[in-house]
């Protein structure tokens, strides 16, 4: 697909979408929705309706009104996330959502260029410069214009050359007096230290970042410290991969015992499970659902009213593995 900015062609009438619910601490992240091949454990199956665009924009545009019934009001994308941007842009449009009645983030840093094929050499590729955060910049605003709110640099690891361009860091530091909150993804086993770096960066005594995206779940938890600093420093702290890219779902046909033990205790999900201690961090002020059909959003929705007991914390933060051991598995996934 095209990566300059483009306007999809109107899916359905317009109508209104009203939520019915109070906001939740959920939000929707549409990776597996703006592209027809990802990473997620069975991804083929949930595009069992098809995989060719409009079909894909019709099950993202399901999903979401899904998601703001029941009261979910942040929603995130990725320039890298094939049409995702284009999905969204036209569901808010379509359903008459004002910007301030939602939050919406995008990232910048990778090119998707897949070319709308679930195998391919290269699904999307990587470059922090300052002229791709320009360039990206004006193709994300072109769609989401008014409610973008906060742009992410996407995935930085410790060799990202962003930590340390003073230019490109100047150009992000700017964002905030034009109404969007700079910050930063984060992705392998060195989270913690990158958003430790981060966190010192600043400009004219003005801190570069605010807001932060990072993986952590059941099987990683490693950032935990460093994201408990950054939500103390007043930045907003958004948890990715909650589920583990499925393997803490039902999916997962070798999910841990300790964990199957305890779902059926409580007749939960492994999903709900896995959210709810997620939900249970202090830092963790939105977590992201990573739905691709309204059948998960509803499993990952039931985890909102759980409590977790402190022994039942202490049995699943048993689960963790090494950070390396979890993203070398992460790197093995199949694109599906």
């Amino acid at each position: 697909m095209p990566e300059h900015p483009q306007r999809a062609t109107s899916l359905s009438p317009t109508h209104q979408a009203a939520g019915t619910q109070a906001p939740v601490r959920l939000g929707l992240g549409l990776a597996a929705l703006g592209r027809p091949g990802y990473i997620n454990l069975g991804h083929a199956d949930d595009l069992a309706g098809g995989r060719g665009e409009d079909s894909l924009k019709a099950q993202a545009f399901s999903v979401l009104d899904a998601a703001h019934h029941a009261g979910i009001r942040s929603f995130d994308a990725a320039r890298s996330y094939g049409e995702a941007e284009a999905f969204l842009a036209e569901w808010l449009g379509s359903r008459q959502i004002a910007p301030g009645d939602v939050q919406v983030g995008s990232k910048w840093g990778y090119t998707y260029t897949a070319n709308w094929q679930v195998q391919a050499d290269q699904h999307e590729v990587k470059e922090h410069s300052l002229a791709n955060f320009v360039r990206q910049l004006y193709q994300s605003r072109a769609l989401l214009g008014r409610w973008l709110k906060v742009y992410l640099a996407h995935s930085v690891t410790p060799d990202s050359p962003l930590l340390h361009d003073a230019a490109l860091l100047d150009h992000l530091c700017r964002l905030r007096g034009e109404g969007v909150t700079p910050g930063l993804s984060l992705s392998g086993p060195r989270q913690g230290e990158v958003l430790e770096r981060a966190l010192t960066l600043s400009i004219g005594g003005q801190p570069v970042f605010g807001a932060v995206q990072a993986t952590w779940n059941l099987l990683d938890p490693s950032a935990g410290p460093a994201l408990m600093a950054a939500h103390q420093a007043g930045w907003k702290v958004v948890i990715k991969e909650a589920v583990a890219n499925g393997r803490l779902t039902t999916r997962n046909s070798r999910l841990p015992p300790a964990l199957l033990t305890l779902c059926n205790r409580r007749g939960v999900t492994p999903d709900a499970l896995a959210l709810a201690a997620v939900l249970a961090q202090p830092f963790a002020q939105m977590v992201l659902s990573g739905a691709s059909t309204t059948e998960q959003l509803r499993s990952n929705l039931t985890a909102l009213p759980l409590a977790l007991s402190a022994g039942e914390q202490s049995v699943l933060e048993g689960l963790a593995e090494t950070p390396g051991d979890y993203w070398r598995t992460r790197a093995g996934l199949a694109w599906n």
